[in-house]
């Protein structure tokens, strides 16, 4: 009688095995299908073999996820608790929901470019709110209709497979299309180990596509977002960010803005630390702030002063000597003491609302404001170890020194053209810079002498040349041990890029 019993049961459980491979099978189908998303969200390989390794990592990755959750769920359910109607039903409403969450993968990581983590909670959250308080009624309905057709597509083939298993039994599809799976499984990650090995950018760079692959590292997360020189890499074993052939490319056309005509706005760039100092005693009504944070370079932030963008679009705008995209005869720009940028004062009317002024090469006690003029007034950095450093800035305007967290140089003339001249639209089209009045969190980026820097409150994080990086304190200078927060830097890295092709 029990051993009656112990055979019925390993019979049934040996059924509920052999209708769980078919079912896993037909699962298999379905996630290669949604992540065909992953796929078309990056720019595609440049190469054969990193077209290659894209197929058979997609292929060979998504089945072994989906393989897995089998083993972790269904298959140890079969064995504890083997009731195929109970078993099926159950197993099918959790390959819906792994399929409605991968799904749900697909689409964070097709418009945010990271997967579902706790660390990008926010940005996921603010995503998926956007877009129900955009359009709820569609949004409801796609988002419902997509997990009832999972949820149909999983009752079909559960009931399908269970019915048909003597049949499916005899077809030898399943033997060969595990041999082709476990061969590119091989394959792919032998194509990966080789890729890591020489330098195969166009290979590792798709490291994190997939959902639970290859952690991204700094050097693959720069290579995805095309900022790394891959060929001098390879010559020279020195890769740099490459911006060489970057584009400037401007929402057109730009919105009409009669600006503020009494604006009038002094920008005073100091090489003096005592200097700065006696000017700031010398105009007692000036308020200071610690968190300016500045580029090393002296021309990269001049640039950014001017341009309210990034050192990243130099070579497009200052190399070919272009004007700022922001200036006209009503937002016109006069520099006093810097040659670079001479050719800026060509077009700038004689009563020009900004004014920048090297303050060393003028006799600063005989600066005289009125009232209602606007004066920033900070120190060049020098003698820094780092590509940035943080410095005081002094402003007439008591709302900036209100402002939390750092303070870029393209931030200032994002608000004396966006708060002081009234052409807040402008400035969003234009600059990457940020009307400080109305800053809505701690955040930013930049790049200079090829790092791209991105800040986060008080932590900024570079990442060199050669993909190595590191994270500093912005108020005291030291090192944060602390891991890529990839979600933010993916973020960082499309905003630096907003305005190439």
């Amino acid at each position: 009688m029990n051993l009656s019993q112990h055979n019925q049961f390993s019979s049934k459980a040996s059924q509920l095995l052999s209708w769980g491979h078919w079912f896993t099978f037909a699962n298999i189908g379905l996630v290669l299908f949604i992540s065909l998303s992953y796929l078309f969200a990056d720019s595609p390989p440049t190469t054969a073999m990193g077209t290659l390794y894209m197929l058979v990592t997609w292929l060979s990755h998504t089945s072994f996820i989906t393989f897995i959750a089998f083993v972790l769920t269904v298959f140890p359910l079969s064995l504890v608790f083997p009731y195929p109607r109970h078993i099926r039903g159950m197993a099918a409403v959790l390959a819906t929901l792994g399929a409605s969450l991968l799904t749900l993968d697909a689409y964070v990581y097709f418009n945010l470019g990271y997967h579902l983590s706790s660390s990008a909670l926010p940005e996921i959250v603010s995503l998926l709110w956007h877009r129900l308080t955009s359009s709820p009624a569609l949004t409801t309905l796609l988002a419902g209709g997509i997990v009832i057709l999972i949820l149909a597509f999983q009752l079909l083939v559960s009931n399908y497979t269970w019915h048909h298993l003597a049949r499916l039994k005899q077809y030898k599809f399943g033997r060969y299309a595990t041999s082709v799976l476990v061969t590119c499984f091989a394959l792919s990650h032998s194509i990966h180990i080789w890729a890591d090995a020489n330098l195969e950018f166009d290979i590792t760079k798709q490291d994190n596509v997939l959902p639970l692959s290859y952690p991204t590292t700094a050097k693959s997360l720069l290579a995805k977002n095309d900022l790394l020189d891959i060929e001098s890499y390879k010559q020279a074993h020195n890769v740099k960010l490459s911006n060489q052939n970057i584009n400037y490319v401007l929402p057109t056309p730009l919105p009409r803005c009669e600006a503020n005509d009494a604006a009038n706005i002094t920008i005073l760039v100091f090489n003096d630390t005592e200097l700065l100092t006696r000017f700031a005693k010398q105009h007692g009504n000036l308020h200071q702030t610690e968190q300016f944070l500045q580029p090393v370079n002296t021309q990269d932030t001049l640039f950014s002063l001017i341009y309210g963008l990034p050192a990243y679009y130099k070579p497009a705008l200052f190399t070919q000597q272009t004007l700022p995209a922001w200036q006209n005869k009503q937002r016109s720009l006069t520099i006093t003491g810097f040659a670079d940028f001479d050719y800026i004062n060509e077009t700038a009317s004689k009563n020009a609302a900004i004014n920048i002024i090297n303050a060393n090469n003028t006799d600063i006690e005989s600066l005289v404001f009125d009232d209602a003029a606007h004066i920033f007034a900070f120190n060049l950095a020098k003698n820094s170890n780092d590509v940035v450093a943080t410095s005081i800035l002094y402003s007439s305007d008591d709302k900036i020194n209100q402002v939390e967290g750092l303070i870029q140089p393209s931030d200032i003339i994002a608000t004396s053209i966006g708060e002081y001249l009234n052409c807040s639209q402008i400035t969003k089209q234009s600059m990457l810079g940020v009307n400080l009045y109305a800053k809505k969190d701690d955040t930013g980026v930049t790049y200079s002498q090829g790092v791209f820097i991105a800040y986060k409150k008080d932590r900024i994080t570079l990442i060199d040349s050669d993909g190595n990086y590191k994270n500093i304190s912005a108020a005291q200078g030291f090192s944060i041990e602390q891991g890529l927060d990839i979600p933010f830097l993916v973020q960082s890295i499309k905003k630096l890029k907003t305005f190439t092709n």
